[in-house]
């Protein structure tokens, strides 16, 4: 059974959105149904985690910044202390 939400997006990433789900032959729903089944489906602990387009990263979190070294645990936690100042 199907429920519906209310969301929210910018306009250009929308339109974007539309155009990539109508060359998929997929309807938007259930475009961001898919997306969302991928995220809850697995043990992604951040969106950097997750293969995705840019254009998706960019609706959750501005601007897509990916990471290809893992950090130590040192250096989060001092990114973390410098981001609270």
């Amino acid at each position: 059974m199907d429920a519906k939400i209310t969301l929210s997006f910018n306009e250009q990433i929308i339109a974007e959105a539309k155009k990539y789900a109508d060359a998929h032959n997929i309807s938007l729903s259930r475009l961001t149904e898919f997306l969302y089944s991928k995220i809850t489906s697995s043990d992604y602990k951040n969106l950097e985690d997750f293969p995705i387009s840019d254009w998706v990263s960019m609706v959750a979190e501005g601007e897509a910044h990916y990471q290809t070294k893992a950090s130590t645990r040192k250096a989060l936690k001092k990114e973390y202390y410098n981001s609270k100042k």
